[in-house]
């Protein structure tokens, strides 16, 4: 059985666009993983947080992995690109998020599902939005949250 997920990714360390670019073609050779579509590029200053410039964007898969199994697959394409996790909101060289899980909610100590501040991003609500215009999360539509996200800055990035 196969259902949909979404994705975020971001990197602000090193050649984060190409970082991600690699990890969007590990995510498509991923065992579990059937389909892979992708979000344009953002370019995002840092929420909450300090640091360089991120490049972001958001993927829609059909998975066959459970939720838990696909985290670990998302963690270990991390690895593979130097993450670490020095202290909450620190730079990154690749951040994949698990953000929604067609039909799983969820709140365990590893996962939380949906993502609890995806709903507050606009790096995530705008891809999120232009990937699938009519989801809707429990705190409104991704269009109608991106105008209380209006004071962060967000700018597509060309092809």
């Amino acid at each position: 059985m196969s259902a949909r997920a979404w994705i975020g990714l971001g990197a602000n360390l090193g050649d984060a666009r190409e970082t991600i670019e690699q990890a969007l073609k590990a995510l498509g050779e991923t065992r579990g993983i059937q389909s892979l579509i992708i979000a344009p590029l953002y370019g995002s200053d840092p929420v909450d947080a300090q640091g360089p410039t991120f490049v972001n964007t958001v993927a829609q898969i059909h998975t066959t992995l459970a939720p838990l199994a696909l985290l670990d697959a998302l963690q270990a394409i991390e690895q593979a690109y130097g993450r670490e996790r020095p202290f909450r909101n620190a730079p990154r060289t690749l951040d994949l998020d698990l953000l929604l899980y067609e039909g799983v909610e969820m709140e365990t100590p590893r996962l939380t599902l949906p993502h609890p501040r995806m709903h507050e991003r606009a790096f995530v609500l705008r891809p999120l939005s232009e990937l699938t215009p009519d989801l809707v999360l429990k705190q409104g539509s991704p269009q109608t949250l991106l105008e209380q996200c209006s004071d962060q800055k967000l700018w597509p990035l060309p092809l």
